[in-house]
């Protein structure tokens, strides 16, 4: 049975619908009026820059899977929103955060690795039905592309999906399981970063070191700031899509080039064309921030990156349907109960090594949001933390077929 066709299909007039939400969202949350200044201390405004769109979509007003606008924010407005965020990025006070960044998101991987088995464990005591299945029906085999998801992202859960060979009616639940699952805790993280200061006395953390980086960026966009002229902008602008221009011819040659010549490394997502896109354009940022490119932050070159974050946002809150919650919901209690561990295993670290929260959630986006969201959980601290985000996802590309793929045995083995 085909889907119902949604009230709107234009993509013109899904992205008008798109930006009226974010001037709505941003008018408000900047407004003096109490109404707005007490209900914006609570809600994050990023968060609902894609929980709203997330309505439109389960409503059947628009549907983010038909419509191509995802796709276009992520492969042409993500690489040049990275390159942009890098260009002002200063890498010894990046390497002045230290090694906790990483130690959390390994920390992430293992809690995605063991938190599956666990799920299915746990769940087949109590509902067996719920994580049983035969063939490609096994639930285990559905929740293999999710941990391909939760490790690296698309490619990773992709390559899980042809290893495994889950059903196509599995495959689709379990990507509903990915999305749905992954959003609410990414609301959580947006929810926290907003009171990180209370989240690092629980953890009796130390962000000393992360506010001088912003507090040394902040002093350092104020001694170059001016306002910019229309050859400012043009300027801005055309880095940012020069850059991802670079990214995607670098990923038009090295992707099929590896695919041919070194066909093992798929295990790596080094064939994968998001890869080097974003690899690529955030390379050309650092490299720029080394350049009187620099300077371009003066005439805001991160705010037009974080205006193309945002639209990213958008677009990817309208591909999730928080209805679906009810088609499966054993499916989505399991997704949920392995996020918990994997949540609780990043807590106990962040506790044993008194991690500020900033490295908890970005070492859990980098896992289970990737390149696509990890530089906007890391920018709702500050703007010039995204390349951290960046950084530690792409780690999360790297580890995530072969994480996913140990995961997935594991999973097998306990399966009932």
């Amino acid at each position: 049975m085909n889907a119902p066709e949604p009230f709107i299909t234009n993509d013109a007039i899904v992205f008008g619908l798109l930006m009226t939400i974010l001037m709505i969202i941003f008018q408000t949350s900047n407004s003096s009026k109490s109404v707005f200044v007490k209900f914006y201390k609570y809600v994050p405004a990023l968060l609902l820059c894609y929980f709203i769109p997330s309505i439109f979509n389960s409503m059947g007003i628009i549907d983010g899977e038909q419509s191509n606008l995802y796709f276009v924010a992520s492969r042409y407005l993500l690489p040049a929103s990275l390159a942009l965020l890098t260009l002002s990025v200063d890498m010894k006070e990046i390497k002045k955060l230290g090694f906790k960044a990483i130690i959390m998101f390994l920390a992430g991987t293992v809690g995605i690795i063991i938190g599956g088995p666990l799920a299915i464990l746990l769940t087949s005591i109590v509902a067996p039905d719920v994580v049983g299945g035969v063939g490609p029906d096994a639930i285990w085999r559905g929740m293999t592309t999710i941990a391909g998801s939760w490790i690296g992202g698309g490619a990773n859960q992709a390559a899980m999906y042809e290893m495994f060979k889950p059903s196509n009616d599995l495959y689709s639940t379990s990507i509903a399981v990915d999305v749905i699952v992954a959003n609410i805790w990414m609301a959580f993280l947006l929810f926290g970063a907003a009171r990180s200061a209370k989240v690092d006395k629980f953890f009796k953390a130390d962000a000393s070191a992360i506010d001088d980086v912003k507090n040394r960026v902040e002093a350092y966009r104020a001694s170059i700031a001016k306002i910019p002229t229309l050859t400012d902008v043009i300027t801005v602008l055309s880095i940012g899509f020069i850059a991802t221009a670079i990214g995607h011819i670098a990923a038009g040659i090295i992707a099929p080039y590896i695919e041919v010549n070194y066909p093992f490394l798929i295990d790596y997502s080094l064939t994968s064309s998001f890869f080097w896109i974003v690899i690529t354009a955030t390379i050309v940022g650092l490299v720029l921030s080394f350049t009187k490119a620099k300077e371009l932050e003066g005439v805001g070159a991160s705010r037009i990156g974080s205006v193309m974050i945002y639209i990213l946002v958008a677009t990817i809150g309208m591909k999730m349907n928080v209805l679906s919650i009810f088609d499966n919901p054993g499916f989505f209690l399991v997704g949920g109960l392995w996020l918990m561990i994997h949540v609780i295993i990043l807590i106990i670290v962040a506790k044993l090594i008194k991690a500020p929260f900033f490295f908890v959630a970005v070492g859990s986006q980098a896992n289970i949001g990737g390149a696509a969201s990890a530089p906007i959980v890391a920018a709702a601290f500050h703007p010039s933390l995204a390349p951290v985000g960046v950084l530690l996802a792409v780690m999360g590309y790297t580890l995530g077929t072969m994480g996913a793929y140990f995961c997935g045995i594991l999973m097998q083995i306990v399966a009932p």
